[in-house]
């Protein structure tokens, strides 16, 4: 029988998840993990990690199709909105995972790229928590993801002495360099694809900025952050704000992975 496994977690340094706010900023990225769950294909019955779960809206979909889900995230206040939807929800720093070959599959929607500290430790702590057959199945910011505010980001960072790349949170990786990390770990790749999603936002880039750039926030003086986002959002407003719609750049890399079965 299987025991509640606890874990101290890290999220991204600088970065506070505002339940509320991420519902009005950022809703699109459960919305959007549909395809991501057609991957899957869940069975009833299924013992499912769903890894970086955020508020639950995905866990909730896998509950439904009558999976046994565990939640994990590295933001306390994410875990407490979902254990608030009656999910089984942890906070678990995914690169530090305590489990072991438990899981019938490991479900990840917009997470991973945020785990940069050790992304061959994530991997890794996945296989472990697999049992031999076990899927991997998830979908993160690929090579390029967002490339256009990051580019403005940094700029804007750098005028003002500030080292953007040591305050840049993301892992955004290539599809050969994720494969190999994947192979690395005994995972034998059935399905790996990076491609661009142009995403509509629910309002301007202001909101996705103060909702998913804290972490370079951070490094600015509390005074000059509004100035920082009205000048990142000006600077990008002819590119993805096209008649009053702003688009984000999104790039994605979604995959399966198969953990292999030892002989």
């Amino acid at each position: 029988m299987n025991t509640p496994t606890r874990s101290s977690a890290v999220p991204a340094a600088g970065q506070v998840w505002d339940p509320r706010a991420y519902a009005r900023n950022g809703r699109f990225v459960s919305e959007l993990g549909a395809p991501v769950l057609d991957w899957l294909a869940p069975k009833a019955g299924e013992r499912v990690l769903d890894l970086g779960c955020g508020d639950g809206a995905l866990t909730e979909q896998l509950v439904a199709a009558g999976c046994e889900v565990v939640g994990g995230d590295a933001s306390a206040e994410f875990v407490a909105t979902a254990r608030e939807r009656g999910l089984d929800a942890r906070l678990i720093d995914g690169q530090a995972l305590p489990f072991r070959e438990e899981f019938d599959a490991v479900f990840s929607n917009a997470a991973l790229h945020w785990m940069k500290r050790d992304p061959d430790a994530v991997v890794a702590g996945v296989a472990r928590a697999l049992k031999p057959g076990g899927r991997f199945v998830a979908e993160m910011g690929g090579a390029g993801n967002v490339a256009s505010i990051r580019a403005a980001v940094y700029d804007a960072l750098t005028r003002r002495g500030i080292d953007a790349v040591g305050a840049d949170p993301w892992y955004f990786p290539t599809a050969d360099e994720y494969r190999a990390r994947l192979e690395a770990a005994g995972f034998t790749v059935a399905r790996i694809e990076k491609f661009p999603r142009p995403t509509p936002l629910p309002g301007d880039v202001a909101g996705w900025l103060r909702t998913f750039a804290q972490a370079f926030l951070e490094f600015v003086p509390e005074g000059e952050r509004a100035d920082v986002v009205a000048e990142v959002q000006e600077v990008l407003r002819p590119q993805l704000g096209v008649a009053g719609v702003w688009i984000a750049d999104y790039v994605r890399l979604r995959f399966i992975a198969l953990k292999k079965v030892s002989a």
